[in-house]
């Protein structure tokens, strides 16, 4: 009865306009998707890995920003404080944006697959210094994009792992 209840809660919440996004969050070290993105053309895969079987893109690791960073910006402070969580081994404490609930089944691989791309659910990052929520990721949000792109919006869909 609870769930039935939290799934209408969220389906109420869409397709209408989603609720004012949250500020962005304070990151451990600030990284500026701007420059790494866009001005350098980083694909998001250089830094997102999609280990198997797929389902959850990884947050950057320390070593993969020290492949650059051993030798560019060196100076920095922020740089510095990377350097040092490589030292001591130890993953950045990198505060996750968007957030799945856990009662919800979400593929990257399967959106990928079927044509959506980075941008499709986070928005212009490569315009972006910060990464804030921008995206209706609500039940009903979700639903709108199955809606518009022919996807099955069955509860088992999402609802049960496959």
């Amino acid at each position: 009865m609870k769930l039935l209840l939290l799934a209408m809660f969220w389906f109420q919440q869409g397709p209408g306009p989603a609720p004012a996004p949250p500020p962005p969050p304070t990151q451990p070290v600030p990284y500026s998707h701007k420059v790494h993105a866009g001005d350098l053309k980083l694909p998001c895969k250089t830094c997102h890995t999609n280990p198997a079987p797929g389902e959850v893109m990884g947050l950057p690791e320390v070593t993969t920003c020290m492949g650059c960073h051993t030798a560019v910006k060196t100076d920095s402070p922020h740089i510095q404080k990377l350097a040092g969580f490589a030292k001591n081994q130890r993953p950045v404490p990198w505060v996750r944006v968007y957030q799945i609930p856990s009662f919800v089944f979400f593929s990257h691989k399967a959106h990928a697959e079927a044509g959506a791309t980075c941008e499709t659910c986070h928005g212009p990052v490569k315009e972006r210094e910060v990464i804030r929520l921008e995206s209706n990721i609500t039940m009903g949000g979700c639903m709108k994009c199955h809606e518009q792109h022919n996807a099955s919006n069955d509860c088992s869909y999402c609802h049960t792992p496959k």
